[in-house]
């Protein structure tokens, strides 16, 4: 199987955390659409004989765009690859969008069903105004109930996306805020340590002293209280930062982690093919201009063996699947298993890492540290 991302860079502001690539000007929303249908036209080749059994619109903020404008790039799928009779199709989706049009003869859910989409993926990240306010979000808590009510009415495959490890939030309030989503009984939830990413407006305010610093601690705290309280509800926490309930997994975000193909279509987009990965212009207005001129504005990196090895740890480790031995020596040869298993020592001892039947994996005591853990467990070149 393979995947399908189409990134859409356009927010309605910009939310103090983020260092994804957007614009809050909508000037060129037309010329980016035709550049995103051409890209998808140019690039149907890498996706010969592979169905596409996923769809995935991020962001930015997708559900900025009306249902006529997403339905031209679903269709522009449909006609240029091979897709599967049940396609996971994802749209990223800010309360606020979803509460748009209230005396329209139809809902905006009932437009993206009728188009095609199928999963919602809802940028809830606090139900406490506090929270919304320090990260500059665009709707308020009122309106995240009211999208959720709504939705709910409408479509059974929904995730919630959840921040935790926010400056003044107490563990009271993040258990809070999980049990209201779980109220809403959503089978799927993404959740996030809030990071302080360079050159963002929270890193400025951080550096000011506007605002308290992120708490190490409280975050694992809180990660560990919601790992806790979605088992007991039943979800599974198949990926670090991902929970399902059985057979509402992110056929998207499964593929991801499992290393499997996708095409990333849009400015600052990433692809992946297991041996190669790309990435395009982060510049509305270059890629654009490129794409007008029939150019692909993406750069290849061919990856080295250490590479897709580096690259199938940091992924496996995050997951249920954890990393084979077997596959290890398969693909990349007894040499690499045997540094694996050598490297990995001391973090079984510190009951970190642990194998079972052939395979590597996570404990509970280590999850909140595995990325950590994978990138101490890499090769150089």
């Amino acid at each position: 199987m393979a995947g399908i991302y189409i990134h859409i860079p356009f927010c309605k502001q910009a939310c103090h955390y983020c260092d994804f690539h957007f614009s809050t000007s909508l000037k060129k929303k037309d010329e980016l659409l035709q550049a995103l249908v051409t890209e998808l036209q140019l690039r149907k080749d890498e996706f010969k004989n592979i169905q596409v059994e996923t769809i995935y619109f991020g962001g930015g903020t997708p559900s900025l765009l009306n249902k006529d404008e997403l339905k031209v790039l679903i269709d522009a799928v449909y006609e240029n690859y091979e897709v599967s009779d049940n396609p996971e199709i994802t749209l990223e989706a800010n309360p606020d969008d979803l509460m748009a049009a209230k005396d329209a003869s139809t809902t905006v859910f009932q437009d993206y069903k009728r188009i095609g989409i199928n999963r919602l993926s809802i940028g809830i990240q606090s139900f406490f105004e506090s929270d919304l306010k320090l990260m500059n979000r665009a709707h308020n808590s009122a309106e995240a109930k009211i999208a959720m009510e709504e939705a709910t009415q409408y479509f059974d495959n929904i995730s919630v996306d959840l921040i935790y490890g926010i400056p003044g939030s107490t563990t009271e309030q993040w258990q809070e805020n999980i049990e209201t989503t779980l109220a809403f009984n959503i089978p799927h939830i993404s959740s996030y340590a809030l990071t302080v990413e360079p050159k963002t407006a929270l890193a400025s305010f951080i550096k000011k002293g506007i605002i308290d610093n992120v708490d190490d601690a409280l975050a694992e705290q809180q990660f560990h209280i919601l790992v806790d309280t979605l088992t007991q509800h039943g979800f599974v926490h198949y990926e670090l930062s991902n929970f399902g309930k059985p057979n509402y997994f992110s056929r998207n975000n499964s593929a991801y982690w499992q290393g499997k193909p996708y095409l990333g279509i849009g400015p600052s987009a990433h692809s992946f093919n297991g041996k190669e990965r790309g990435w395009n212009v982060r510049n509305n207005s270059k890629y654009i201009n490129a794409l007008t001129e029939k150019n692909l504005p993406i750069e290849i990196e061919k990856l080295s063996k250490t590479d897709q090895y580096n690259e199938y740890i940091m992924t496996g480790l995050r997951t249920i699947w954890g990393v084979s031995l077997e596959k290890i020596e398969q693909d990349f040869g007894l040499r690499f298993k045997e540094l694996l298993l050598k490297e990995s020592e001391k973090h079984i001892r510190n009951q970190l890492l642990y194998i079972k039947d052939n395979t590597l994996r996570v404990t509970k005591k280590g999850l909140f540290l595995s990325d950590g853990i994978a990138s101490d467990l890499f090769l150089l070149n």
